[in-house]
């Protein structure tokens, strides 16, 4: 499972033959039937370019997305949130994590052993009781965040809803950059045995990446200083990167 991890995060286009194959070049003997079981454990979809962590619910509402040609200009114009699966000695948690598109500041995360919505709902609710909003919240359509519990709080708020189209990775890009970070510079270097120290790991290298990791896209600023300086009330100093356009 870890092999499966550490390669599908490197080629997530990676189906149930090639991962078979991968495995069979490194000497294991397994079968298309157990990678396929393997993967659907750890909530990895080998259909299409993402973790499938999130499953549909047919009674829930399905947004529009709401992103494609937008300019993002301003720090609170986009957050988005997803889910990825963090390997442990014996098993594995799952975490969720909402940023800011325009800094990639890293608003706030959860870990879970379960894939019920508690934990994302929790996530998003504090931090609107917080007082923090945005303008545009983009998820994909698993029913964690297609449940009227997670969505309702962002519509009385006026938040837009925008949700990614079905086998589209590119649509939540920014999330599926911090995925690639989170994976290949602390989870990879580090063997978490248990959830306790997953969440110490996470919650160091979180504290690093929003105020230490200089960023190529941010003029090698820091997410936080680009986040918490436009949030700040004298910004005219403030450093601010170039306007992107969501392709």
């Amino acid at each position: 499972m870890n092999l499966l991890d550490q390669q599908y995060t490197k080629t997530p286009f990676y189906g149930v033959k090639r991962m078979t194959a991968y495995l069979r070049q490194l000497g294991y003997q397994v079968g298309e039937k157990r990678v396929r079981r393997l993967l659907r454990q750890m909530g990895l979809d080998a259909i299409y370019q993402h973790p499938n962590t999130s499953k549909p619910n047919s009674e829930h509402q399905v947004y529009p997305y709401l992103l494609r040609h937008v300019p993002i200009s301003r720090c609170n114009q986009v957050w988005s949130t997803d889910i990825t699966y963090i390997r442990l000695a014996k098993g594995f948690v799952y975490l969720m994590a909402v940023i800011d598109w325009y800094s990639r500041y890293v608003l706030d995360w959860s870990l879970s052993t379960t894939l019920e919505a508690d934990f994302c709902v929790d996530t998003v609710s504090s931090l609107l009781h917080n007082g923090l909003r945005c303008e545009i919240f983009n998820t994909d359509q698993g029913s964690q965040f297609t449940s009227p519990r997670f969505t309702r709080p962002l519509i009385e708020q006026g938040i837009a809803i925008s949700m990614d189209g079905r086998g589209r990775a590119l649509d939540n890009i920014f999330v599926e950059r911090l995925w690639r970070s989170v994976k290949y510079e602390c989870v990879y270097l580090r063997q978490f045995e248990t959830v306790s120290q997953a969440r110490a790991g996470l919650k160091e290298y979180f504290e690093f990446y929003n105020h230490e990791r200089l960023h190529q896209s941010l003029d090698y600023h820091t997410p936080a200083q680009v986040y918490l300086a436009n949030n700040s009330s004298d910004n005219k100093s403030f450093y601010q990167p170039n306007s992107i356009l969501i392709l």
